[in-house]
């Protein structure tokens, strides 16, 4: 089957056809201790994007990390390195030590979209990114969308739904485990 999957790539970038990664496959794995959850990602919108979170995960820099916001009606973030902190105060702050440029595109923040997180500045995003639970067309725009949950947004809706402190942080940590980029 791979081997049939890539004579159609050859075959279709010959024909002048654009195949994204996300049509070749690709897949980001993410294991939580609430279950999987997988997503596509969307080379052509937001390419930067894209390497900078697989190379990160490839490096096994989420491993170990939390959803440290959860948001009903909204969404759920992770990603901070500062979340494997018992520090619960400085969850959210945290970054790979550098930042990428926006490439907001128009790919509107429907339920199961994979968005990167970032503060006031447009440019300022790095290894943070947060699922949409629910459509948040107000974020269009504003944030870069890199992905589309595949499988598991029943997870991302228990996640969700977790106690969580004042800072919206789960009372009990929810751990993504490990990030896996998969050809499928």
């Amino acid at each position: 089957m791979r081997i049939f999957r890539q004579a159609l790539v050859v075959a279709l970038l010959f024909t002048g056809i654009a195949v994204t990664q996300a049509e070749s496959g690709e897949v980001a794995v993410l294991e939580t201790n609430m279950g999987v959850i997988e997503f596509t990602f969307m080379a052509d919108k937001a390419p930067g994007h894209v390497k900078n979170f697989q190379t990160l995960a490839k490096d096994g820099f989420y491993n170990g990390t939390t959803f440290h916001r959860v948001i009903p009606g909204f969404m759920i973030q992770g990603g901070d390195p500062k979340s494997k902190d018992a520090d619960r105060s400085q969850h959210g702050t945290g970054g790979p030590g550098y930042s990428i440029k926006a490439e907001f595109n128009d790919v509107s923040h429907a339920r199961g979209i994979v968005s990167m997180a970032r503060s006031r500045h447009p440019d300022s995003a790095g290894s943070q990114f947060f699922i949409v639970v629910k459509d948040s067309p107000f974020l269009d725009g504003n944030y870069t969308v890199f992905g589309k949950v595949t499988q598991g947004m029943d997870v991302a809706d228990k996640i969700v739904a977790t106690p969580r402190d004042d800072r919206d942080n789960p009372l009990e940590p929810v751990v993504i485990k490990s990030v896996r980029i998969e050809t499928r």
